[in-house]
């Protein structure tokens, strides 16, 4: 009788704690509160730099605003050096912000990089900046749009592979009669559509890898590697994560203009299965609508927040959820799984960039820049995490003939559950977007959970290039605890 009793207090006390809170900030006054880049100071407060160029320094003990700098161009990152130095991506330049005096106001505005092009196209965004673990800086460059087209005077090499030669790109009032000529992305000046590194002091760059069209999300893991993920649009059927490498082409074709081997020509010429054996293929994908729309920032989800520490946490701005990337390695191809976060919590939508305390608490900055998304500085905050029910880890293995899904839990399952398993897949050409092809729901030959109670096991015979639907259901642990997201996405971008 004791046993039960303490028992059901576990359920009640499991049922009754709140594993996080959600509060929004108060928004500065005279300031278009969309957010462009934020990070956590050294002293605790949060540096956020905001779309319209200024950039504002919150104190979290006494919810108030006071300005750091001004006068920035759309800055779209931002990076903390110390409390009085910060990093912010403008649109022209990286640039360093110093307060000398210690005054909480930058006295010095320094140009640390502007060594990329610009042909004054309005979709040139730039992102960044990431630092890597041996202390360089990564910066991302989005490619130019075809709704608009470049300014007389501009940065940089002008590249002239393609249909129109520069007057015809000058948009004279004109340019909709010749637009479609241009491709729907296009990179006419350096680097275009590449992520740049540069080393600890800016002053030497590298391109480091190609192939990207809007990379709004750049940043490492917690084993070190490069992530960017990318916005669905040409060459996108639906966006994609990367686990990017020095070198590679992403498969946007616009900026292979700029590689040192490149042989000339008009790469959006080149057939669409020569382009496709050339690009590193995705490490997972955000299925269109389904999951996300426009992926954003990812961080690392630090030791306080219980079974997901070590996760990678990633922003999304047009759905009201974050998403969980868990990484797996298949023959040393880095893939996985993304899953939703805080579905049905007063998070809300447009999760632009993210930052971390060290006391554990989530810091996002919203924007949505005429889009769908929201505005302003929110907060969530670690209450009792390790009372979830979540995944921690999902592997793909081989089973003889077959395949194997170890999916891994923070604590015992009351039962394997009923799953499903989805496939489906995304064409990869130059129209923008793509709908879903090659649908199927697949058998499963063995369903079961291992002795500890922590581990389904599912066997099927897995489908290479696409994305894998496994639809958990609503799994409950042994004490009563409802599992916190039942769709998990894998890709399987290579069998065992």
């Amino acid at each position: 009788m004791t046993r039960l009793f303490s028992l059901a207090l576990l359920v009640s006390a499991a049922a009754a704690a709140e594993p996080f809170t959600f509060d929004a900030m108060p928004n500065p006054s005279g300031v278009d509160p969309q957010v462009g880049g934020l990070d956590v100071l050294p002293d605790g407060k949060v540096a956020v730099a905001f779309h319209r160029g200024e950039v504002m320094i919150f104190d979290p003990e006494t919810e108030s605003w006071s300005p750091f700098a001004g006068g920035l161009q759309e800055p779209l990152g931002l990076l903390a050096e110390s409390d009085s130095s910060l990093l912010v991506m403008q649109r022209a330049e990286l640039t360093r912000l110093n307060d000398v005096d210690h005054d909480g106001k930058a006295d010095i505005y320094q140009t640390v990089f502007d060594g990329f092009g610009m042909s004054g196209n309005y979709h040139e965004f730039a992102f960044g900046p990431a630092r890597a673990p041996d202390g360089s800086l990564f910066i991302a460059l989005n490619v130019a749009s075809n709704g608009a087209g470049v300014r007389p005077e501009i940065r940089g090499e002008w590249s002239e592979p393609g249909d129109l030669d520069f007057k015809q790109m000058v948009d004279d009032g004109k340019w909709r009669d010749r637009s479609g000529k241009a491709g729907r992305m296009y990179s006419r000046v350096p680097y275009r559509g590449w992520v740049i590194r540069l080393s600890p002091d800016g002053k030497k760059a590298e391109p480091w890898a190609c192939g990207f069209r809007s990379p709004d999300g750049i940043g490492f893991d917690a084993e070190g590697r490069l992530l960017v993920d990318d916005n669905q649009g040409d060459w996108r059927g639906t966006s994609p994560l990367y686990v990017v490498e020095k070198g590679g082409f992403y498969g946007h074709p616009a900026s292979l203009v700029w590689r040192e081997d490149w042989k000339g020509g008009d790469p959006r010429k080149m057939s669409v299965s020569k382009l496709d054996d050339m690009r590193t293929k995705e490490t997972a994908r955000f299925p269109q609508g389904d999951l996300a729309n426009s992926p954003t920032q990812p961080v690392v989800i630090p030791e306080n927040w219980g079974p997901y520490a070590g996760q990678t946490l990633i922003g999304e701005m047009n759905q009201p959820r974050l998403v969980r990337f868990l990484a797996d390695e298949v023959d040393g191809f880095t893939q996985g799984t993304l899953i939703p976060m805080f579905d049905g919590t007063p998070l809300g939508a447009g999760n632009h960039r993210l930052a971390f305390s060290k006391d554990g608490t989530l810091w996002i900055g919203k924007t949505h820049l005429s889009w769908a998304g929201d505005e302003g500085l929110f907060k969530i905050k670690p209450a009792a995490p390790s009372q979830v029910l979540t995944v921690t880890g999902v592997h793909l293995e081989k089973a003889g003939a077959r395949q194997r899904f170890r999916i891994s839990f923070n604590r015992p399952l009351k039962d394997a559950g009923k799953p499903e398993i989805e496939s489906f897949d995304y064409k990869y050409h130059e129209d923008y977007g793509s709908p879903k092809i090659d649908e199927a729901k697949l058998k499963l030959d063995k369903v079961e959970l291992d002795r500890s109670g922590r581990e389904l096991v599912i066997e099927t015979k897995a489908r290479p290039g696409s994305i894998h639907h496994l639809k958990l259901g609503k799994l409950v642990a042994e004490d009563g605890t409802l599992l916190d997201a039942g769709s998990l996405y894998y890709q399987v971008t290579r069998l065992p």
